[in-house]
């Protein structure tokens, strides 16, 4: 793997575990209660997918082996470019249902280095 592709995969892992301790013992509630959580989750939502972006261009073959690598580009682009159209629920959802899952999988990548 490239070096630049590795520091793209370290970037999207520190973002992920960022989301991860702002949230922790937080609530959904909580979460939609707090515009500052909500810009903090978001902002670190959209270095993961600038960075999965941009290791698609350096390196297709280690972006493209994370799940839903193009999701995650596309949410990217409607937090940048819908930003007045963001759904906090959304974005709470995809928490739940994605975040452990891309931890796993870039701590793994990087591990096999």
């Amino acid at each position: 793997m490239q070096r630049k592709a590795l520091k793209y995969v370290y970037d999207m892992k520190a973002a992920a575990e960022k989301i991860q301790r702002f949230i922790a013992d937080k609530s959904e509630a909580e979460y939609l209660a707090s515009e500052l959580l909500q810009s903090a989750v978001e902002r670190q939502f959209e270095v993961i997918g600038e960075a999965m972006g941009t290791l698609h261009k350096a390196d297709p073959g280690v972006a493209e082996s994370i799940a839903d690598y193009k999701k995650m580009i596309a949410f990217r682009n409607v937090l940048i470019h819908g930003y007045a159209t963001i759904d906090p629920l959304i974005v709470w959802g995809v928490i739940e249902s994605n975040l452990e899952n891309l931890i796993k999988q870039t701590t793994a990548i990087l591990d096999d280095v």
